[in-house]
């Protein structure tokens, strides 16, 4: 039998993780999928443009690009559970809010709020928090926390969707941000304070030695001057070009083949299972493919993905295969894009590490939705579908050169 000490630390890692996925299933689907699934919604009921429209949740992926190095230094300095919890608070006022929107500049004030809140408390901050907390051992939570909340867009859609249908969208947007308020703000205090307090006391965290303080404070010149992070930051920036382009204009897209609202919802909860299905296969596999392999194999099933999608034309068939395989590769790379990023960068200062690559992965996403929205405005969503699969495409071809380019440097030191 286990010793007492160590069955009741078991137990309360259990139940923090527990309590950090189901907090960030709530804040996914509630925060970040509400704007895709009700994207269609807004274009029907205000006179606004798409291209007005994806303005805003360009703008509060920017922002939440700009704050996700200081949230990630935040977190370095033990403060992670109070920052998650307070963004998760402020984005579900903000979501709430929307509801009585009634001018363009309203949307855009609060998206640019909510964008704070999106670097305070979706994946990035959790999982650099697991990964300060447990080391080398982060992995598996971080598995643990994706594999629940992968399902984020299987509720999102559909529930804005039928929500929606019968009350119309205000009533969507006023129960997301209750649903944020109320249950994923406080699942998020509770786990997240539950990890840190681990860390604290099993001696697991990474800090900064005091001779490294000075390299702590330019870490932003040190890792841009490394071709190695560059490399990485590009790759990952172009997945999220294409990942988030076709997320935010999915249901427009789908459209565009000729199918139906129901169909292209249905399409589009898929992609959440198969985001799961996606990490529990690798999970299985990784000690045979290594994550070096694993990292390339996202970038090809993406690009893949795309070409599935543009044959959608042809019938629900291919739309289905582009969730199974787009919402597959996806799904991987939330748990590869920490673990690769240890790998070739080192766990010292992860935080500061996590959050400039995630500065450069939500730059990517960010322009993501207006660029999407300008190349439909000069050439339609095909032309789109072919930017995309170049993006993938050059995307492998970076990380490629990340991992060449980190081999050498281990020559070269051993």
């Amino acid at each position: 039998m286990l010793p007492d000490s160590y069955s009741g630390r078991y137990n309360s890692q259990n139940y923090a993780l527990a309590m950090l996925a189901a907090g960030e299933t709530i804040v996914w689907a509630c925060l970040f999928y509400v704007f895709p699934a009700l994207l269609l919604r807004w274009e029907s009921a205000f006179s606004w443009s798409k291209i007005q429209l994806t303005g805003a949740i360009t703008l509060a992926l920017f922002i939440s690009a700009i704050c996700s190095p200081l949230f990630g230094r935040l977190i370095d300095r033990g403060v992670g559970p109070v920052m998650m919890t307070l963004g998760a608070l402020t984005g579900g006022v903000c979501v709430f809010l929307m509801s009585y929107t009634s001018a363009l500049w309203h949307l855009y004030v609060l998206w640019a709020i909510i964008g704070a809140c999106l670097a305070a408390c979706l994946y990035e901050p959790c999982f650099a928090l697991l990964t300060r907390a447990f080391g080398k051992e982060a992995k598996r939570r971080i598995i643990i926390v994706t594999l629940v909340a992968g399902f984020a867009s299987t509720i999102s859609f559909p529930a804005a969707h039928h929500l929606a249908n019968h009350w119309g969208w205000p009533v969507v947007t006023q129960v997301f941000g209750l649903t944020v308020i109320f249950i994923g703000a406080p699942l998020l205090y509770f786990g997240a304070t539950a990890v840190e307090q681990y860390g604290v006391l099993f001696g697991q965290q990474t800090h900064v030695s005091a001779p490294n303080r000075g390299v702590a404070k330019n870490h932003t010149k040190a890792y841009l001057g490394q071709p190695v992070f560059r490399y990485l930051a590009i790759a990952f920036a172009m997945l999220a070009l294409v990942h988030g382009a076709t997320l935010h204009h999915l249901l427009h897209i789908l459209g565009d083949r000729g199918l139906p609202l129901g169909s292209s919802v249905l399409v589009a909860s898929l992609i959440g299972p198969m985001q799961v299905f996606g990490r529990l296969v690798i999970t299985a596999l990784q000690n045979k493919l290594g994550h070096m392999k694993i990292a390339c194999g996202c970038f090809m099933f993406i690009g893949s993905a795309m070409v599935f999608l543009y044959l959608a034309r042809f019938g629900l068939s291919f739309a289905i295969l582009f969730a199974v395989v787009f919402g597959g590769g996806y799904g991987v790379v939330s748990i590869i894009r920490p673990v690769i990023a240890r790998d070739l960068l080192g766990d010292e200062d992860f935080g500061a590490k996590s959050g400039l690559l995630a500065f450069f992965y939500l730059i990517g996403s960010a322009s993501s939705p207006y660029i999407g929205s300008l190349v439909w405005a000069a050439g339609g969503y095909n032309l789109l579908m072919i930017l995309l699969f170049c993006s993938a495409v050059t995307g492998l071809a970076l990380m490629y050169l990340a991992m060449r380019g980190s081999r050498e440097l281990e020559r070269r030191s051993t």
